[in-house]
C-alpha cells in the first residue's frame, strides 16, 4: 500500500508540474501589457524605423514565446508584426477571424474610444500552429496603434 501511495504521489506531482511547464510557454497578460509598454518606450526613444526593426525581429526582445508586438496606423495598415512579416505594410481593416470578427476595426474602435483595451478573437498561435482564442492588449499612441496578445 505504501508502494502504491508513493507511486500515486509521484504522478501528480509529474502532472502538476508538467502543467507548471505549459503554462510558462504562454505569456500572461500581465507580461502582454508590460511588452507594450516596453515598445512604446521604445519607440519614442528610438524613432519608428529603428524601433519597427526590433519588433519585427524574430530573435530579438520583443519576442518572448508567443508573445510578440504588433503595430496598425489607424487606417488598418500594419506596420510591424513581431510573428509574421508577410502582413507588413497590407492594409488588414477588412481581416477577419475564423468566426467574422473584424480584428483590426476593432483594435480601431477600442484605440478611438478607450485608447486601450483588450480585444478577443481566434488566431494562428505561431508556436503550436492551431487557431486559438485570443486576446490582444491595443494601447494608442500617437496615430499608432501598439498591441500584444495572449493565447488562452
Amino acid at each position: 500500500m505504501a508502494k502504491l501511495f508513493k507511486l500515486m504521489a509521484l504522478v501528480l506531482l509529474a502532472l502538476g508540474l508538467h502543467g507548471s511547464v505549459m503554462a510558462a510557454e504562454r505569456g500572461t497578460a500581465d507580461e502582454a501589457v508590460a511588452m507594450v509598454r516596453k515598445a512604446a518606450d521604445y519607440l519614442k526613444a528610438n524613432g519608428r524605423d529603428k524601433a519597427f526593426a526590433a519588433f519585427n525581429d524574430p530573435k530579438g526582445q520583443f519576442r518572448d514565446r508567443d508573445l510578440y508586438i504588433i503595430v496598425y496606423d489607424m487606417k488598418g495598415f500594419n506596420l510591424a508584426h513581431g510573428a509574421n512579416p508577410k502582413l507588413i505594410g497590407k492594409d488588414l481593416m477588412q481581416l477577419r477571424d475564423a468566426n467574422g470578427t473584424l480584428i483590426i476595426k476593432e483594435f480601431v474602435e477600442v484605440a478611438k474610444t478607450k485608447g486601450s483595451g483588450w480585444i478577443n478573437y481566434q488566431w494562428p498561435n505561431p508556436v503550436t500552429s492551431a487557431v486559438e482564442a485570443k486576446s490582444t492588449y491595443i494601447e494608442k499612441h500617437d496615430d499608432l496603434m501598439i498591441g500584444c496578445g495572449i493565447y488562452k
